[in-house]
Formats: structure tokens, C-alpha cells, sequence
């Protein structure tokens, strides 16, 4: 017997051995450890606290409280929901294997060993149980509450209102239905995984399962219990078979025609769906021969089973869609595939919103050769923008920064604005907030002292002074001229990225003019007072800045500010959204209001190819400036709409989000999750919508899509012949595409000039140009949002914008006198290359601006046009335009990619360079010295000899002109220099 005893030591308890007495720490040690572990605990409780506290604190001072408690109760929900399951399922497998362990092992080494871990477990079996599932719960109730936006989708849908031609199941179903039941599928797997595995391994530690003792390897409790939970498994497996189905309807594949194919193709409709067919029947009954072992207790069947559905995944799921592939669609591609194609494009066209773009054939050559005729038609074609809002800030922010501790963006932006009663084109920026440039950085002066920008500065976009200056329409400070009375303090914009302390006993600057500096204190409700003791330490820990707590600036009615930059405030409230990456500012109903497009999205639209957020609008803007980009920049949706137009206020912080797209079911949706949160159409204002815009986001996302959509026949688009691709900008050397331009300008069917964003298109793999796109981006008129293509033929070559580029810097007159503006120190920076439809040809205009000397900001220079090949280089657009229409331009060279020839045959006209007299070269000469001569002037401050060298530079270039009009029988422009104000100068 007490060999026997000892062979099976009882499974409840463990040996008992001598007490061994470990000296213990002393009470007031213990006492010291017990406090700090509280404290300890405290602290993090506390910063816990913190962080949702101030968070409360923030939407509820926004006045969208709905948001937060919204977002958090759905994430509690979902948190303790499949928290609380995940725990249930492995706990209640453990407590089942457990209760199911056989009353004696097998004599074995094995379970001999396995009985020093049963006893070693013993006394902590129930702690053990509930740490486990403790924390399979919280693990998987955390991945649960990031769910929250597919839950809240998933019960607030709306229709469509349009079926997939596949299955004939509405939109919704793929937008909405379908990603939740793919994660409850998802979490049904992990639930069975995890609980095979706990079970599996009790069953092995208490010989339910035996590896190496003789007889059976399972008993039969544990062959029952194990098979229903493979059978649960491999249900799961059946429901995942179906659902594949629908999923092929959504799935990415590639495709040659594309980089990107969505949806079904021959062999997903003719393979693949009655693959998926037969493999869910084969998996249910699978799972049915799984849970029949309960009364049968042998796994023969079953293994058979689930070995039959292997091997037929393996045959009919891959090797049988591979047979269908190779010999039945490559030998035929075209026909096959047509059909699914046809589907495919009118899909990605209704879902990215292109469906209704209109292509119309465009010749590329003027049809009239009235030149006087062109000439009066260029002013009804364009209101062409002469300043580059993306190379003048610093113009701007020399001439109008007043102090360092303002600044402008690097990019400014283009809007309207009316003068005289007739709208223009303007650039215009804030004179924001520079950290970098106040005088002395301290917590104080960071937080208290310098707390706002002040005021916008406008500039006509169609015109410069005589000195190559912006034409200010609105400028000094305080700002006064065409915007009238406004709220011109800026506490909310782009380059705030700080908190700010605001309207208790510590006054702000203001700003400072001839009579002094002036101060100020906040009047307005934003931020989140902090009166209370308890704000201001939840604030102190949130934002590790202890002086937040005792700081005796702060006082009564102090109020903190943060989460200031527009795109920040509308991705708080409205998390749902997706964000333009270009905000701008406009002066409205006497205040500055930033205005946010907003998109909803989904990925789930069937049959619509997927696209990539952070590639497709990415440009040569994007690439040198931070502040223009996209959300989520590896988003991938195949749908699209500007459902959401969002302002904020730059004095007061107030957000307003405003339905844009009345008829888009994805923000109905939101709307539905969120109520009270988007007002109507209805509300925005007559001034507001006057400064609204099609955005540029969702502009180069669809021109992208055009790029091979702008087909509706399928062969042609599997021929891959039409494609076409966003040329990259001549202008810079970044390697990125050309950004879209905003421009008011008249489309060949359109009647009178419109507000416009526009791109161009070249052959994939080529340079010259393929077509022209323009959308009206002028919400007051009828055919807002219309997307209008001039496709240029494909018999003759149009000029695209890097050849063109490439024949204004290789013309020798206009090298030279670039060379010339680049004498000393001075840079040459060339601004959009602007493209204008006209009378069946293609107007190209690009401004050229210098820094000349000191002067380390842009100034515009030179103005380069081409049409019909002809080219002027002038001082200013009007004498360009003239010199082109007038026959007097320089005749263009086609360049040497289109197949010309560049070498010059007998009997042409030879290179300009073995015509011009001698005496050219001597005037280009003394326009060198002249110019050198100007800028060390310049240097010196000596005014006098600066005027001298002016004089002599103009000279030398009328010299030069006149003897190349003599010599050559051609015209030459002049590159006048206008003298130029000192560095710093207001003037």
C-alpha cells in the first residue's frame, strides 16, 4: 500500500515538507514598500485618468461630447463583449478537459513526470484558471474594440440602392455587412484555436492524452471533447468557404491590364465560386462526421474526412482554377475576360465618381489663323495666374511678415474673391504664429505671451507690381484693404502645433506697430477652462508639464488651447472621416474660417478597383512639404466622395461639419452612428459657399483613376493601347507628378470662364501630351464637380509639359538671358506651367521668378507663353502674349524624342548662333558686366552705382536685341532688371 500511495500521489495537494523560516523585512520597511507600491499604483491609475479626462474635457469644449461618448461606450461594449467571451470559451474548455481527466494514470515515466507539475499546480489551479482566461480576455477584447468603426457600420448601414451584377446583393452588403461577419468568422477561429490548444494541453497534463504510455493515446472523454471542438473548427472553416464567395466580388488580384484588378474575372466565376461551392459542402460534412465521434469515439472517419477536404482545396480550390487559367482563358483572353471587364470598369467609375466624364476629341492646333482674333480670345480663355501661391510665401514673408514671430505657410492657397464686382483669382495666406522666431524662448513667452497670428494677406493672382512684387489686396498690420472688417486674430492654423494658456492674469501680444507693442487677452469660450485644481493636474500629467499645476499665470478664467490645427480639430470630431491634405483659409461673414474638404470611403464597393491614398496623391508638392498630405496614408479604398465640407474658426476654435453629398450612404451611415453631429446642406451660408472648391485630393485620386478608366470599351482597355499617365512637374526635380492647378478658365463647351482645377495626361512611357482634364471646382454653378477631357489624336504629336519645358530652356536667346538672371547669386525659380484651351490648340504660360542678389525672396522676372509653336519670353504676360500673336514669337524646334531630325538639312535656315553679328555677342557682354556690376552695388548698399549699372545693363540688352533683329531678321525680347528695394524692405 504505501508503494501504491506513492505511485498515485493525490492530484488535489502536494507533498508537505519542513518549514524553512526566511527572516522578513522589518515593519517599517514593509510599511515603506506597502506605500510606494500604492503610490506606484496611484500614479499610473492617476496618468490613466488623465488621458480620459482631458479628453472629456476637450470634445466637451467643442460641443461634440456625442463623439466621445459614442466612440467609448462602443469600444467598452465590444471590449467586454468578446472579452468576456474569448475568457468564457478557453475557460470553460480547461474547466471541461479538467473535469473530464481520467480517476488514475498510466504507471509510465511519463505521467510519472507529468504528476510533479500536477502537484506543483495543484494549490493554484483556480488562480491559474483565472489568470489565463484573464488574459486571453483582455487580449482579445482589446483587437475587439478596434472595431468599433466596422460595428457601428455594421448596424447603422444604409442601402446603396445599387446590386452587384454577380450575386445581386446590394452594396451594402460588401461596404457593410461583410467585414463585420469576416471578424466574428476571425474571432470564431481564434475562440476554437485557443480553446483546442487549452483543452489539448489539460487533457495531456491530467492523461487524458498520452504521448508514450502504452494502450490508448486518448480516452474517450477526451476523443469527444477534442472532436467537437475540430468540428467547431472546420464549421467555422464551411462558413469561411461561403463567405469566400461574396468575397471574390471585393477581392484584389493582379492583371495585366492593370496594376490593381477588383472583382471577378473568368476564372473566379467559372472556377473559383463553384470551388468554394463544393468545398463548403465537403467542409459541413466534414464537421458533421467531427461531431459524430461522440457516439462513435473513433476519429477513422473523421481524419478521412478532414483529409478529403485538404486534398479538395488543394485539387478543386487550386489546381483546378490554374487548368482553367492556362487552357481555356490565355488561349482567348479577350473574349473571356470582356465581360468581367465591362463590369469592372463601370464600377470603378460609378464608385470613385467618374462615371459621368465627358471625353471629347480635341485637334491640338489653333483651327483659325486670325492671330489678332487669338489674341482678344486669350482674355475669355483664362484669367491666367501669374503668381505661384507655391513659390511666393517667401515673397510674402519678406514683404509682409512685419515681425519674426510670424510666419506663412510654404505653400499658400488660391481662392476668389470679388473687386470692383468682378471675382479674381487670389493667393492668399495667414500671417500665422513662428515659434522659431520669438525673440525669447521660455515657458512663459512659449504659452502665455505669444499665443496668436494676426490677420490674412491677399495678392491678385493675375498680375505684379512694376518690381515683380505681389499686387497686395489685403496687406500691413493690422491687415486693411479689399476684405474689409474681420476678426484677424489667429489662434487656430496650420503652424499652431502648441498649446496655449489663454485669458487669465498673463496678457498676450497682440502685435506691435509704429506706437508700440499691444497686448491683449482672449475673449473668446474656446479651450478648456482651468479654474479647477483637478484640470489643471490632469493637464499637468497629460501634457508633462508640471508648472501647469502651481504656475501662478494661471489664474481664474484661464483657459487652455490645443489640438489647434484644422486638419487636428475635424479628425477628432470626426474620426470617420477621411482629411484633405490642403486647408485653406477665407474670410467669411467677418471672420477667418479654415475649410476642410472631408471624405468618406470604403474598400468594400464590389467589382471597383482598389487604389492606394498615399500614392495617388502624392506630388511634387507633397514631396517637399509635410503639411500637404493625406490621412492614413497606406489607405486602400475603391470608393470616394466629398461628403463633408468642415470649417473652423481661427479666433474661436468652433467646428462645423456640413453635409456635402446628400446622396452618399457611407455618410448617412456615420450620420445615423453619430446624430446631431453633421448639419444639413441647407445651412451653409451664401458667403461660405461662394469660397468653397473642388477639393485637390480627391481631384488627383480620380485623374489617376483616368488614367485607364477614361475607356468605357473593354478590349480596348485590355489592349492596355489608351493608357495614359499624370506627367511628372518640368518645374522641379523631384520625380514627382505635377500638381493640380486651380484656375478660372473656359472649357471649348463651356460659355463663359469658371473656377477650375486642372491636370494634363501624356502616353504612358512618353512626353508628349495625350489630353486635358478640367473639373468645375465652382460649387455656384450648375455643373459643379463636372469632369471635362480634351483627348488630343494620336495621328500628330502635341507638345506635353516636360517638352515644352524642355524647349523654353534649350531656345539660345532664352538660355542666355536665363544665364544672365543667374549671374552673381542670384537664382531662377520657375513657377506652374500653366495650360489654357484655346481654339483648338494648347496655350502653355509659366511665370519666372528671380532672387536676385540680397534679396533672398522671388520676384517675378519673366513670363514664358508657346502656342502653335511659336514663343516669347518677356517681361510681362501681356507683352508675351503680344509678341506670340502678333508672329513676331520665336519659332519652336520639335524636339528630338518625336523623331525629328536635329541636324540641320541644305537649304534650311541655320542655328541662330552662325547668324548673329559680332556685335551680339559684345552687347551680351557688357550686359555680363553690367549685371555684376549691379550686384556688387547691391552688396555695398550704394544705390547710386546700382542705378548706373541698370542703365548700363538695359542698354547693352537693347544693343543686343537690335542686333540680332538686324542680323537675323527676328525679334528678341529684352530682359529688362527692374532695380530691386534693399533687403528687408517693406517698400
Amino acid at each position: 500500500m504505501p508503494t501504491l500511495a506513492f505511485q498515485m500521489p493525490d492530484r488535489g495537494g502536494g507533498p508537505t515538507g519542513p518549514r524553512i523560516r526566511v527572516g522578513r523585512p522589518s515593519r517599517r520597511v514593509r510599511t515603506l514598500l506597502m506605500t510606494l507600491g500604492v503610490l506606484a499604483v496611484l500614479g499610473m491609475v492617476f496618468t490613466m485618468f488623465a488621458g480620459f479626462w482631458t479628453d472629456w474635457l476637450w470634445y466637451r469644449s467643442v460641443d461634440y461630447s456625442s463623439v466621445f461618448t459614442t466612440t467609448l461606450s462602443t469600444k467598452i461594449g465590444l471590449f467586454f463583449v468578446f472579452g468576456l467571451l474569448m475568457a468564457v470559451s478557453v475557460g470553460f474548455n480547461i474547466w471541461l478537459a479538467h473535469r473530464l481527466r481520467p480517476p488514475l494514470s498510466a504507471m509510465s515515466m511519463e505521467q510519472q513526470n507529468l504528476d510533479r507539475y500536477r502537484m506543483g499546480i495543484a494549490p493554484y489551479k483556480k488562480w491559474l484558471l483565472l489568470g489565463i482566461t484573464a488574459l486571453v480576455g483582455l487580449i482579445a477584447g482589446a483587437s475587439a474594440s478596434s472595431q468599433w468603426r466596422t460595428w457601428l457600420m455594421w448596424v447603422n448601414g444604409v442601402s446603396f440602392g445599387q446590386k452587384d451584377p454577380q450575386f445581386n446583393l446590394d452594396v451594402s452588403f460588401y461596404a457593410f455587412d461583410l467585414p463585420w461577419y469576416r471578424f466574428l468568422l476571425g474571432f470564431g477561429f481564434a475562440a476554437a484555436i485557443l480553446g483546442l490548444i487549452a483543452a489539448a494541453l489539460t487533457h495531456y497534463l491530467y492523461g487524458g492524452l498520452r504521448i508514450t504510455s502504452p494502450g490508448a493515446r486518448a480516452t474517450a472523454a477526451a476523443t469527444g471533447h477534442l472532436s467537437v471542438l475540430l468540428g467547431i473548427f472546420v464549421a467555422l472553416k464551411a462558413i469561411a468557404y461561403w463567405l469566400d464567395r461574396y468575397g471574390l466580388a471585393v477581392k484584389s488580384s493582379d492583371f495585366k491590364a492593370t496594376d490593381s484588378w477588383t472583382g471577378l474575372r473568368y476564372v473566379d466565376a467559372n472556377a473559383y465560386l463553384p470551388a468554394k461551392t463544393i468545398l463548403f459542402c465537403i467542409a459541413v460534412i466534414c464537421a458533421l462526421l467531427f461531431f459524430a465521434t461522440l457516439w462513435r469515439r473513433t476519429w477513422q472517419l473523421p481524419v478521412i474526412g478532414f483529409g478529403l477536404m485538404v486534398l479538395s482545396a488543394i485539387l478543386i480550390g487550386g489546381l483546378y482554377p490554374a487548368i482553367v487559367q492556362k487552357f481555356q482563358v490565355q488561349p482567348n483572353e479577350q473574349a473571356k475576360e470582356a465581360p468581367y471587364v465591362e463590369k469592372n470598369l463601370a464600377a470603378t467609375r460609378e464608385a470613385y465618381g467618374i462615371d459621368d466624364s465627358q471625353v471629347t476629341e480635341y485637334p491640338g492646333v489653333a483651327e483659325t489663323k486670325d492671330q489678332a482674333k487669338l489674341r482678344d480670345d486669350v482674355a475669355n480663355a483664362a484669367s491666367i495666374r501669374i503668381m505661384d501661391p507655391n513659390i511666393v510665401s517667401p515673397t510674402f514673408q519678406q514683404l509682409q511678415q512685419i515681425r519674426n514671430y510670424y510666419a506663412f505657410p510654404t505653400n499658400l492657397d488660391v481662392d476668389r474673391y470679388a473687386k470692383d464686382g468682378k471675382e479674381q483669382d487670389t493667393v492668399i495666406g495667414l500671417r500665422e504664429l513662428n515659434y522659431a522666431g520669438i525673440p525669447k524662448r521660455n515657458w512663459i513667452n512659449d504659452h502665455f505671451r505669444y499665443t496668436h497670428g494676426y490677420g490674412v494677406v491677399a495678392a491678385e493672382g493675375t498680375s505684379a507690381d512694376a518690381g515683380g512684387r505681389p499686387a497686395f489686396t489685403e496687406s500691413d498690420l493690422p491687415s486693411k484693404g479689399d476684405l474689409g472688417t474681420y476678426e484677424q486674430r489667429v489662434y487656430y492654423g496650420e503652424r499652431t502645433t502648441t498649446y496655449s494658456i489663454v485669458g487669465g492674469p498673463q496678457k498676450e501680444i497682440d502685435y506691435s506697430d509704429d506706437s508700440g507693442e499691444k497686448t491683449y487677452s482672449y475673449k473668446g469660450d474656446s479651450g478648456v477652462n482651468l479654474d479647477n485644481p483637478m484640470n489643471r493636474a490632469a493637464y499637468a500629467v497629460a501634457f508633462g508639464e508640471p508648472q501647469i499645476l502651481y504656475s501662478g499665470a494661471i489664474g481664474e478664467g484661464s483657459r487652455i488651447l490645443y489640438n489647434r490645427t484644422p486638419k487636428e480639430r475635424v479628425e477628432a470630431i470626426a474620426p470617420w472621416l477621411t482629411i484633405d491634405g490642403d486647408a485653406y483659409p477665407a474670410v467669411i461673414d467677418g471672420r477667418i474660417q479654415w475649410i476642410v474638404d472631408a471624405y468618406t470611403t470604403t474598400n468594400g464597393y464590389p467589382y471597383a478597383s482598389r487604389t492606394t491614398l498615399g500614392d495617388t496623391t502624392a506630388d511634387s508638392l507633397t514631396a517637399t512639404n509635410d503639411q500637404r498630405a493625406v490621412v492614413a496614408q497606406q489607405n486602400q479604398v475603391n470608393y470616394i466622395r466629398n461628403s463633408v465640407k468642415a470649417t473652423v474658426d481661427a479666433y474661436s476654435g468652433e467646428v462645423k461639419l456640413y453635409q456635402w453629398d446628400t446622396q452618399d450612404p457611407v455618410l448617412k451611415t456615420w450620420m445615423k452612428a453619430f446624430p446631431d453631429t453633421v448639419e444639413p446642406r441647407s445651412e451653409i451660408s451664401r458667403d461660405l459657399m461662394d469660397h468653397l472648391r473642388y477639393p485637390q485630393d480627391l481631384f488627383k485620386v480620380q485623374r489617376e483613376l483616368l488614367t485607364r478608366y477614361h475607356v468605357k470599351d473593354a478590349n480596348t482597355f485590355l489592349s492596355g493601347s489608351e493608357v495614359w499617365q499624370v506627367p511628372d512637374d518640368p518645374t522641379n526635380k523631384t520625380g514627382e507628378t505635377v500638381p493640380p492647378y486651380y484656375l478660372s478658365m473656359k472649357m471649348p463647351d463651356q460659355d463663359e470662364q469658371v473656377f477650375s482645377l486642372t491636370t494634363t495626361f501624356t502616353p504612358n512611357g512618353r512626353d508628349n501630351l495625350s489630353a486635358f482634364m478640367a473639373v468645375n471646382a465652382d460649387p455656384g454653378t450648375g455643373d459643379y464637380g463636372k469632369i471635362r477631357i480634351l483627348k488630343l489624336p494620336t495621328s500628330t504629336t502635341v507638345s506635353g509639359p516636360k517638352q515644352v519645358q524642355s524647349q523654353f530652356n534649350s531656345q539660345q536667346d532664352i538660355a542666355e538671358t536665363i544665364r544672365l538672371l543667374r549671374g552673381g547669386d542670384s537664382e531662377v525659380e520657375y513657377g506652374n506651367l500653366l495650360t489654357v484651351p484655346l481654339d483648338g490648340g494648347l496655350l502653355y504660360v509659366e511665370p519666372v521668378y528671380v532672387r536676385g542678389g540680397g534679396l533672398k525672396y522671388p520676384l517675378l522676372r519673366k513670363v514664358l507663353v508657346t502656342y502653335g509653336g511659336q514663343t516669347a519670353f518677356e517681361d510681362t504676360l501681356e507683352q508675351a502674349l503680344d509678341k506670340v500673336f502678333g508672329g513676331e514669337g520665336t519659332p519652336v524646334e520639335p524636339p528630338a524624342d518625336e523623331g525629328q531630325d536635329e541636324g540641320t538639312d541644305e537649304g534650311t535656315t541655320p542655328p541662330p548662333s552662325t547668324q548673329q553679328p559680332s556685335t551680339v555677342q559684345e552687347a551680351l557682354n557688357d550686359a555680363q558686366k553690367a549685371f555684376e556690376a549691379g550686384q556688387e552695388a547691391l552688396k555695398n548698399n550704394d544705390w547710386e552705382a546700382y542705378g548706373r549699372a541698370q542703365e548700363d545693363l538695359e542698354d547693352a540688352l537693347r544693343r543686343a536685341e537690335e542686333a540680332q533683329s538686324g542680323g537675323a531678321g527676328g525679334a528678341r525680347s529684352s530682359p529688362r532688371v527692374t532695380p530691386s528695394a534693399s533687403p528687408g524692405s517693406n517698400s
